[in-house]
């Protein structure tokens, strides 16, 4: 008998219910005895003990379906270590849930902060394996997370939508997609969607360069210009202040996001009209694309593979066109990050994109 914890922490995301089914099949096609414990909420059911038994008909007809049958929050690592209100110990208290119901191991589907709270359970001599989960695809040992090209497709079909509203009243667009630290869905989304300025965490940008790439584009006849925005997006002035320069400058900023101090900016210095489109958490929601369902249904199917040969403290990951696994230890606490030299930004400047910089 395998008694099998499941939990999805963090933001939530397609596909989760996707890979979740695919680690339950693979151990029940396994004729294995198994008994699967669903903790509601995150961590905070691990915490609280708050879940429920799930058998085979919970996994049916929920490989296209969004967001997670368990539900979701976040439970920062930073505060992990902390006790609660109560004085509960958060840690201890996920030990003693996981020793109560006797668990073989623990299913842990998340993004980076998740990753962080896996390795240290995993340190405390939990046997865990992980799943990547984020539509930002910053998880460091993985070539793609699920959720990501799906998030892809919805934020690329906002800034298609706009190019006929843009060209129709010759106006310039901005279009704000997701992504505070990393810009692999802005990247994606707006070359798919064919936005004529890229902006992201990773390259700071120059609002005169900005400007210069509009005016460019007006002087050879465009009527309108898109820009895809990610949410980090900073410019090289900001980039250059510390940490606490930025937090204090940030006490005064008078803008709702960057997309629309940039907004402001670009109408006084071209005098033409700008509009902000905020697609926001659209991103994350909706039915998995066929990519993601695969993807994540291939991921979980690995996972129940090592679980069934009890093979623990892995993080189930793809590289170069192969599913492997990843020591937890070298996933925690690293971010994968666009690199400004990397193929795909050149060749996205070959195209004629700029990037402000």
């Amino acid at each position: 008998m395998k008694r099998i914890g499941m939990l999805t922490s963090g933001g939530d995301c397609q596909a989760l219910n996707a890979a979740m089914r695919g680690v339950v099949k693979c151990l029940v096609n396994s004729n294995e005895d198994v008994e699967i414990y669903g903790f509601l909420d995150g961590y905070k059911g691990l915490i609280y003990g708050n879940f429920r038994m799930l058998a085979g008909h919970d996994f049916s007809g929920i490989l296209t379906k969004g967001g997670t049958i368990l539900g979701s929050s976040r439970v920062p690592f930073k505060t992990i270590r902390e006790p609660d209100e109560n004085g509960v110990d958060k840690v201890e208290a996920m030990k003693q849930n996981y020793y109560k119901l006797r668990l073989d191991c623990l299913v842990i589907l998340g993004g980076n902060g998740t990753h962080k709270t896996a390795n240290l359970l995993r340190e405390e001599g939990l046997n865990v394996i992980t799943l990547p989960k984020t539509i930002d695809n910053d998880l460091w040992g993985t070539d793609m997370t699920f959720g990501f090209q799906s998030a892809v497709n919805i934020a690329t079909e906002a800034i298609d939508c706009i190019h006929t509203t843009a060209s129709s009243h010759g106006r310039t667009f901005i279009v704000e997609v997701m992504g505070h630290k990393v810009g692999f869905l802005t990247l994606n989304a707006g070359m798919a969607g064919g936005a004529d300025i890229i902006l992201i965490p990773e390259i700071p940008y120059d609002i005169n360069r900005v400007i210069e790439a509009i005016e460019k584009r007006n002087q050879d006849g465009s009527r309108f210009t898109i820009l895809a925005v990610a949410e980090g997006a900073i410019s090289k002035e900001d980039a250059k202040l510390s940490k606490k320069e930025y937090k204090e400058k940030m006490k005064s900023y008078k803008y709702p996001s960057v997309s629309y101090e940039l907004a402001d900016e670009i109408q006084k210095r071209t005098g033409g009209e700008v509009r902000v489109t905020v697609p926001g958490h659209t991103q994350r929601g909706g039915s998995p694309c066929p990519y993601d369902r695969v993807f994540a249904s291939r991921l979980g199917a690995e996972a129940g593979e090592l679980i069934l040969k009890g093979e623990y403290g892995f993080m189930v990951g793809y590289k170069n066109r192969e599913i492997v696994k990843v020591p937890l230890a070298d996933v925690a606490g690293k971010l994968k990050m666009v690199s400004p030299d990397s193929d795909i930004v050149k060749e996205a400047k070959l195209l004629g994109i700029s990037f402000g910089d």
